[in-house]
């Protein structure tokens, strides 16, 4: 294989999640180059969190391929979503079809929402009983159920989201990195939000400080993809660098 670095880490990531340990030797016979090359890919893999090294190799950190459970994702930083999703209601206008993920940051910002001149794309239960408590007229993508996220997900949801076009979309990821760019663990989800991310008009991500430089198993969108970032705090300056250079404006939810 003749693989530029980030496609040859990304086939590291790929076989990592296949085989659950990769070993340098094996990595560089398969992808044809020098150990020396394959062990500064594991480096970089592990200093933004995706791997951990083994014995003569690397295997997927944890927090890279599995999915937090959504008790855990709704119970954590919740001043920080509830600062974001402040911020996030101003950018929805009257008469906006705006579309969430299944995030817990954006069912925040669909609790702000109340019997508001709009209309609402879900994609999963919670969202819906937010949308239908706030009196929001909704269309709710159905395929199969992925408890995790109480979301629905696979073919049938990503049939439908090519036909739909919304004039905004809130998505969160479980994390920023320079390399992968927007992430999350579970790929059926990454499809999903990828999908929501490509019908829109606007793009907003929705990431608290702890997601900078962190990295999971799939790329939902890279920086150029998404017009606006909220966030709760100042990001690393290297981040902000990163976004405003792919056209990205980020902003920052102020506490009084």
């Amino acid at each position: 294989m003749d693989l530029v670095p980030a496609e040859r880490q990304q086939e590291i990531v790929r076989r990592a999640a296949i085989e659950r340990i990769v070993k340098v030797k094996s990595l560089a016979e398969r992808l044809g180059v020098h150990e020396m090359t394959i062990r500064r890919d594991l480096d970089a893999l592990v200093e933004e969190g995706v791997l951990e090294r083994v014995h003569g190799g690397a295997r997927l950190k944890n927090q890279a391929g599995m999915e937090s459970s959504h008790h855990i994702r709704a119970s954590s930083n919740v001043p920080e979503k509830e600062l974001i999703a402040e911020v996030a209601v101003t950018l929805i206008g009257e008469g906006d079809t705006v579309a969430f993920d299944a995030s817990t940051s954006a069912l925040a910002v669909i609790r702000r929402l109340r019997q508001r001149a709009l209309n609402g794309i879900v994609v999963s239960l919670d969202a819906a009983n937010a949308m239908a408590s706030a009196d929001i007229p909704f269309i709710l993508i159905g395929g199969s159920f992925h408890a995790p996220a109480r979301s629905f997900v696979g073919p049938q949801v990503s049939k439908q989201l090519e036909r739909l076009h919304p004039d905004k979309v809130f998505f969160s990821a479980k994390g920023l990195s320079r390399r992968a760019g927007f992430t999350d663990a579970y790929l059926d989800e990454v499809e999903t939000k990828e999908r929501l991310v490509a019908s829109a008009g606007l793009v907003i991500a929705l990431l608290d400080h702890t997601k900078f430089g962190k990295a999971a198993l799939g790329t939902i969108a890279r920086p150029d993809e998404v017009d606006v970032l909220i966030t709760d705090r100042e990001p690393p300056q290297e981040y902000r660098e990163l976004l405003e250079a792919a056209g990205a404006k980020v902003v920052v939810a102020e506490s009084d």
